[in-house]
């Protein structure tokens, strides 16, 4: 079953079930462990992948349908949103409450965020294969599942090309504990845009370095532009232009589409999709409003004022950590919740609206991330889209199994969410939503963020919407990290390299190699935070 032919595996079967529901468990199992204890979440997706591989490899007939790629994307698909949803769009989001001594609003944004949650994979389901969002984009961690599951399938050269990858990732990481999906990315996603990425990942590391004359004291405190807001400040710029962009491509005369491409595609369909969104998450923002008694601390206007703002952070949060994600494989879902707060916070919001205003707009992004990883590998290993039919059938078995495995996440959660807190184990970001709350506004703030939000927005402008190169560098300065950034822009001369002196089969190698990193990567840094949690319960 490795070519796009026959009938695709139907989730809402017995055997898929069987196999599927308990990894759906385990991926939402280690995404609040890890939320909890590291902050942060991994990619399980290949986890899922290989569970599948090796139920294939038994010698019995009942196991054979196992071996069928298309079953394990549909593993790696669930076991991903699972983890993510788990950790990053409820547990995360209902900790900022706990820490507020607000625990009667618990329950009323774990209902929040889990149908928020929900929206954001169907909204991703829905404008994946758009002009916003191609299935062509980059989505690194999508290819490197599809590529290896498909070396799996396949062997020969590709295995032997994939492995080379998988041993490079584990051992920069290991040796030298380089992010080695950083230097991966550098050989799929569009060069201008990584190259911003990078750069913004240096200037927000060495900053202290770049900043600390004289010269700058005045405006970055100790060389610190992260007390001057400017990686906020740059982000609400680009992700300004980014909205106007993408509201020019919706906008456009579907006329404009190509020839051949299916309803699916058009500007027409985009756009009725971010209407439905942009809807559900009013109704969401009104829920949350009722349940938190917002009507009892806000004025009529203020609270219409909330009901708006949320759902146009919401939509907006999520359309810009998908844009980082499909070009550069890494998404500032903590950083962009923090700018959304900051703007709540000068809106003059009271403590009860921001806790759930940041609680809800945090749980918009990663679910949609990671679905466009899992759609991008579901596009691969069927073909690139050659038979549309199968095409769209298991895109719709990916979005079955998306939203099962965020069903048994938020069982999970309900379940174990009381344990956590009793232990006082919430997500570290947590505490830094509730600091900032708590510290309230100020005038300097509102002009530090307007003033860096000019070069934010011109940069984006300057690259254009398919370049995203004011997002990619806003993402950079808001994660930080030299050790990525010198691995993206070494990986970008090394693919500059090995373009200009290969063709061919050898050319093609460089995608299978860049996964394989990836996925090397991913899988090291499963073992390493396995480790890390096991050492810390001791």
């Amino acid at each position: 079953m490795s070519e796009a032919s026959g009938r695709h595996p139907a989730f809402f079967s017995a055997s898929s079930l069987i196999f599927i529901t308990p990894l759906c468990v385990l991926g939402a199992i280690i995404g609040t462990q890890l939320i909890t204890t590291l902050g942060i979440t991994t990619n399980t997706a290949l986890i899922g992948a290989l569970g599948g591989m090796a139920l294939g490899r038994v010698p019995l007939a009942m196991f054979a349908r196992y071996r069928s790629i298309h079953m394990q994307n549909l593993a790696q698909s669930a076991i991903s949103a699972a983890t993510f949803g788990a950790g990053n769009a409820l547990l995360l989001p209902i900790g900022i409450p706990f820490l507020m001594g607000m625990p009667e609003l618990v329950l009323p944004l774990l209902l929040g965020v889990f149908l928020a949650m929900l929206i954001d994979g169907y909204l991703l389901y829905r404008m994946f294969d758009s002009e916003i969002f191609p299935s062509g984009g980059a989505w690194p961690p999508g290819v490197a599942a599809a590529e290896a599951i498909r070396a799996g399938d396949e062997g020969g050269r590709k295995l032997w090309v994939l492995g080379a990858g998988v041993l490079t990732g584990v051992a920069g990481e290991a040796a030298f504990g380089i992010p080695m999906s950083a230097f991966g990315v550098a050989f799929i996603g569009n060069v201008w845009a990584l190259a911003m990425f990078g750069v913004g990942l240096l200037v927000r590391s060495y900053s202290t370095l770049l900043f600390s004359g004289a010269s700058f004291a005045t405006i970055f405190p100790a060389g610190d532009i992260t007390k001057a807001y400017l990686p906020q400040g740059f982000m609400v710029g680009a992700g300004l232009v980014a909205l106007i962009q993408v509201v020019f491509l919706v906008m456009k005369d579907d006329k404009a589409t190509p020839s051949g491409a299916s309803a699916h595609h058009s500007a027409a369909y985009v756009r009725r999709s971010l209407g439905f969104g942009s809807v559900a998450y009013v109704i969401i923002a009104m829920l949350l409003a009722g349940f938190g008694g917002l009507w009892t601390s806000m004025s009529a206007g203020m609270l219409i004022g909330f009901l708006i703002f949320a759902a146009f952070a919401a939509l907006t949060h999520e359309i810009i950590v998908g844009l980082a994600a499909m070009h550069a494989g890494w998404f500032p879902a903590f950083g962009v919740a923090v700018v959304t707060l900051g703007i709540g916070i000068l809106l003059g919001f009271p403590p009860i609206a921001l806790t759930l205003l940041v609680g809800f707009t945090a749980a918009t992004g990663p679910a949609f991330a990671d679905m466009g990883y899992d759609l991008k590998a579901g596009f691969m290993l069927r073909g690139y889209g050659a038979d549309p039919a199968f095409e769209l059938e298991g895109r719709k078995q990916q979005l079955f199994a998306a939203m099962f495995a965020f069903v048994v996440a938020g069982v999970v959660v309900l379940l174990s969410h009381r344990f956590y807190m009793a232990n006082n184990l919430v997500a570290p970001i947590d505490r830094a939503y509730v600091a900032s709350i708590k510290a309230g506004a100020s005038m300097e703030v509102a002009r530090d963020l307007a003033i860096w939000a000019i070069p934010g927005a011109l940069l984006q402008l300057a690259g254009g919407p398919k370049r995203q190169m004011g997002i990619l560098f806003g993402t950079g300065l808001l994660i930080g990290g030299p050790l990525a950034g010198w691995a993206v822009l070494v990986g970008i001369v090394l693919r500059l390299i090995w373009t200009r002196l290969t063709e061919g089969q050898r050319r093609a190698d460089m995608e299978v190699f860049a996964a394989g990193v990836i996925a090397g990567d991913a899988f090291y840094s499963f073992w390493d935070m396995g480790h890390k949690y096991f050492t810390i319960k001791k």
